[in-house]
C-alpha cells in the first residue's frame, strides 16, 4: 500500500466532509458561534497531535542527543514553528489556537466551555475524565476521546495518520468550503480574525504541512503492510469522527433555528 491508495480509499468520506451541509446552514452570527463553540475543541486537540508527533520523533528534554531520522525531526518541528507560533492579524506571535479564541471573543461566542476545559487539564486532571465530566456535547467528546485514544495507543503511524489525514490533508479543501459558504453572509469586519485563521491554515496546510505530512506518513509506515493498514483505518475513523462532529453542530444549529 502507499498514500495514492490511501487517499483513494478515503475520497468518499473526504467528498462528504468538503460538501457536508452544515456549512450552508450558517446563516447568522448565532450559527457562527454554535459552530465556533464545538469547534473550538478540534482546533485546541490538533495541537496534542503535534505534539505528540514531536515528542516521539525528536529530544525534548534536557540533556538534549540526537534522535531518530534528521529529516522527520525537521518536518515535525517546521509543522510545530508555524502551528505554535504563527503570525496573527496584528503582526504578533500567536498559536493558531490562540487565534481562535480571538476570533470567538469578537463573534461574543462563549469561550468559557474551552477556558474552564483547559484550566481542569493545567491543574493536572486526567484528559480522560475531564472528558467525561465535562458539559461539551456528546460528538466533541467522541472527537476528542478518539484523539487522545491515539495518542495514548503510542504508535506513530497511526497518530500520523490522525494528524494528516483527519488534519492537514483534509484542511485546506474543507475549509476553504466554509469559507466560500459563510463569508458572504456577514460583514467582512466581523469575520476577520475568523476568516484569517481559515486563511492561514488553508495556506500553510495546502503549500506546506500537508505535503510534509504525507511525507512523514510514507517514512513511517515504510515497508510494512500492517502499518500501512493501520494508517488506513485510522483515517477512516479520523474522517468518520469529524463528520458526527460536523452533524452535531448541524443539529444544533437547525434546533435554535427551529426554536427561535
Amino acid at each position: 500500500m502507499n498514500i495514492e491508495q490511501i487517499q483513494s480509499e478515503l475520497k468518499s468520506q473526504r467528498n462528504q466532509l468538503i460538501e457536508h451541509n452544515l456549512y450552508k446552514s450558517i446563516e447568522s452570527p448565532q450559527d457562527l458561534k454554535i459552530f465556533m463553540q464545538h469547534h473550538v475543541f478540534a482546533v485546541w486537540d490538533f495541537m496534542s497531535l503535534l505534539k505528540s508527533l514531536q515528542y516521539e520523533l525528536t529530544r525534548t528534554s534536557a540533556p538534549w542527543f540526537p534522535v531518530g531520522n534528521a529529516k522527520h525531526r525537521y518536518l515535525i518541528n517546521e509543522i510545530v514553528l508555524a502551528e505554535e507560533t504563527d503570525i496573527n492579524m496584528n503582526g504578533e506571535r500567536q498559536s493558531h489556537f490562540e487565534m481562535y479564541l480571538d476570533a470567538m471573543q469578537k463573534a461574543n461566542a462563549n469561550t468559557e466551555p474551552v477556558h474552564t476545559f483547559m484550566e481542569q487539564i493545567k491543574h493536572g486532571t486526567d484528559i480522560f475524565l475531564v472528558i467525561a465530566t465535562s458539559d461539551l456535547p456528546e460528538t466533541v467528546k467522541s472527537f476528542l476521546i478518539f484523539t487522545f485514544n491515539t495518542i495514548k495507543e503510542g504508535k506513530l503511524h497511526k497518530i500520523a495518520a490522525a494528524f494528516t489525514f483527519g488534519r492537514e490533508e483534509l484542511i485546506p479543501d474543507m475549509f476553504t468550503s466554509i469559507i466560500n459558504e459563510i463569508q458572504q453572509r456577514f460583514p467582512e469586519e466581523d469575520l476577520s480574525l475568523f476568516k484569517y485563521y481559515f486563511d492561514r491554515h488553508i495556506e500553510l496546510d495546502g503549500d506546506e504541512h500537508g505535503p510534509m505530512a504525507l511525507e512523514l506518513i510514507s517514512e513511517l509506515c515504510g515497508e510494512d503492510e500492517i502499518k500501512w493498514q493501520e494508517a488506513l483505518e485510522c483515517s477512516k475513523e479520523a474522517l468518520e469522527k469529524r463528520q458526527q462532529l460536523w452533524n452535531g453542530i448541524a443539529k444544533e444549529v437547525n434546533y435554535f433555528k427551529a426554536i427561535a
